[in-house]
């Protein structure tokens, strides 16, 4: 993986993604178990991947239109393993920060980089690690966990791979912290062995990699950041008797059911008009339900009862 071409931060703005290398799945491993739900989207993430973080917006409409037929499971890609890369002008960590703010203006989604002037994350193996100890304590939970390290790594220039930060986001979205440590330094670096052992089998080569399928035969893949509209597609394709749910776009439901929103997802599941959100969130605001979060790429808005991220 360390003599690979591309460098793994180096994100790549038109295809959506950020890889880690080339890789080709063998055909028998292209079959993805469908659990509770008839749909499974088998998502291959990091919880530093920027590209991952601008498909968010698709990701959390899908689960209010699709939510009844669809089951979303996360699996770990690995990232950053440490920083033996010198290539695609990336050498160091300090050479990411303006890559993350270009990427943020082209996905439209809040990124400060100077995390990786200020306090640069020496690997993404932790977070990720953290992730899948969170997991064994509660998925739902695990997913909350998720968002609120990106928020603290893309947001607030935190080093997610400090227990201190882990800790405060695991408190945060109400998991058992000293359980989670335990098994962070425990046996969940076993689970996220297995998620890089599966992507490998399953061809993973860069994030975010998302395999949607009903059980049978080949699923449909998706590699990169895409419109919504192919996400959807693929739903349709898999699964011809999907129903596709209304979904209330009244800001307190949204805001109950995320607790934090950027403004570009706030206007794509409100159907308030993106040049027109930040008036209504501010308003909001000042009014006393939402507090603001800001970043000098964008703002983050956060319902007054769930507090400060």
């Amino acid at each position: 993986m360390h003599n690979q071409k591309t460098n793994p931060l180096l994100c790549d703005s038109i295809t959506g993604s950020c890889e880690v290398g080339p890789a080709q799945a063998a055909e028998n491993d292209l079959i993805v178990r469908v659990d509770k739900k008839p749909v499974k989207l088998l998502y291959f993430t990091d919880p530093i991947c920027s590209s991952c973080w601008g498909i968010e917006p698709q990701l959390r409409k899908l689960k209010l239109e699709y939510g009844d037929s669809l089951e979303i499971e996360y699996r770990m890609g690995g990232l950053l393993p440490d920083w033996s890369y010198n290539s695609g002008g990336i050498s160091k960590p300090s050479d990411v920060a303006p890559h993350w703010d270009e990427v943020s203006h082209h996905y439209d989604m809040p990124i400060d980089g100077d995390v990786w002037l200020e306090d640069p994350l020496p690997s993404s193996y932790p977070p990720s690690i953290a992730f899948k100890a969170a997991q064994w304590q509660d998925s739902e939970k695990a997913i909350r966990f998720l968002r609120k390290i990106r928020e603290m790594v893309f947001l607030e220039k935190k080093n997610i791979t400090r227990w201190n930060h882990l800790a405060e986001a695991a408190q945060t979205v109400g998991l058992d912290g000293a359980r989670l440590k335990a098994d962070f330094e425990g046996e969940a670096s076993v689970a996220f062995a297995d998620d890089l052992e599966r992507g490998r089998r399953l061809g993973v080569r860069g994030f975010p990699s998302i395999f949607i399928s009903d059980g049978s035969g080949k699923p449909e893949f998706i590699y990169g950041m895409k419109p919504y509209s192919v996400y959807e597609k693929a739903i349709q394709t898999v699964y011809p008797a999907v129903q596709k749910q209304a979904v209330d776009p009244q800001w307190q439901f949204l805001f109950a059911r995320f607790e934090s929103l950027t403004t570009r997802e706030f206007s794509e599941l409100s159907g308030v008009p993106r040049l027109e959100s930040v008036a209504f969130l501010q308003n909001l605001t000042d009014q006393g339900h939402l507090t603001r979060l800001r970043t000098k790429n964008g703002d983050l808005w956060i319902a007054a009862s769930a507090g400060l991220p």
